[in-house]
């Protein structure tokens, strides 16, 4: 009677990751399928098209009205000095956090655990205003300094990682004759990889997709991103370029996936490590 049971219950488990999966990869390869339709509609009877096109990938590259190589390269330039900035400043001040004994601690944690809880879209009136006194909209360093700012209140993964490497380690250092500084370099960082990993890669991916702050502060089209500049291709009512939006969103999704591929047991690693201990 256990063995039926269980049967039941794995048989059950199988279906529903079934079902999950199914749910999950249908939208994604509907739009892989559609970026090869002709034509520029979406819908169509037969989920395979009956002709394949690479059409619509070769107009984004070489359409007089379209500059997607230029987003594409916006877009990777901001993830990619965002995820330095982050992982820089993430480290840092929680190594300090983690480490050092000083006064109004508790309280700094209680304030950034406080402002995690608002949705960052909140404040965009107010950064939109500091931007435009700064003389600083319509830059891509307006929102690398804003996007790395943000990274650093979200960083009690980073933390919790940090707590849980012995301090033993910090103190023969110490003994040896090592400063704080090589402390950090030497001994924190080497051991602290998968959560680096993990920082590195929420920080690009965060920017990489990101519409809202982009679509506040970049004004010119030779700005964009290519989340702004592929939500133009489709937002006049005059346009129905969704095929055209299917193929740049298959090219947008390449790096991230290959990330993700590549570097999954890092961020695993970060992620059960890093909740261990607050």
């Amino acid at each position: 009677m256990s063995q039926k049971n269980s049967f039941v219950r794995l048989s059950l488990s199988y279906l529903i990751l079934i079902i999950l999966s199914v749910c999950a990869l249908y939208p994604a390869i509907w739009v892989v399928v559609s970026s090869f339709r002709p034509g520029g509609s979406l819908y169509s009877k037969n989920f395979f098209p009956e002709k394949w096109t690479l059409d619509h990938y070769v107009t984004l590259f070489t359409g007089t009205q379209y500059t997607f190589d230029i987003w594409y390269l916006n877009t990777l330039k901001i993830a990619f000095f965002t995820m330095i900035c982050s992982v820089f400043l993430m480290t840092l001040s929680m190594y300090a956090l983690s480490r050092f004994r000083f006064r109004g601690r508790k309280t700094m944690l209680s304030v950034m655990l406080i402002l995690g809880m608002f949705p960052s879209f909140m404040s965009m009136i107010a950064v939109y205003i500091i931007l435009l006194q700064l003389n600083l909209l319509d830059t891509h360093i307006a929102m690398i300094l804003v996007y790395s700012a943000g990274a650093a209140l979200g960083g009690f993964i980073v933390k919790g990682y940090f707590d849980t490497i012995p301090r033993s380690l910090d103190e023969a250092a110490r003994i040896d004759g090592a400063s704080h500084l090589q402390v950090f370099l030497k001994i924190m960082m080497p051991l602290s990889k998968p959560i680096l990993t993990f920082v590195a890669l929420t920080s690009f991916t965060g920017v990489w997709g990101d519409f809202i702050f982009a679509r506040l502060v970049l004004r010119s089209k030779d700005n964009y991103t290519v989340a702004v500049g592929m939500y133009e291709l489709i937002a006049s009512q005059t346009n129905s370029y969704f095929t055209l939006f299917a193929a740049g969103s298959v090219i947008i999704a390449i790096p991230i996936t290959i990330l993700f591929l590549i570097l999954q047991r890092f961020l695993v690693q970060g992620l059960t490590a890093g909740a261990m201990k607050g």
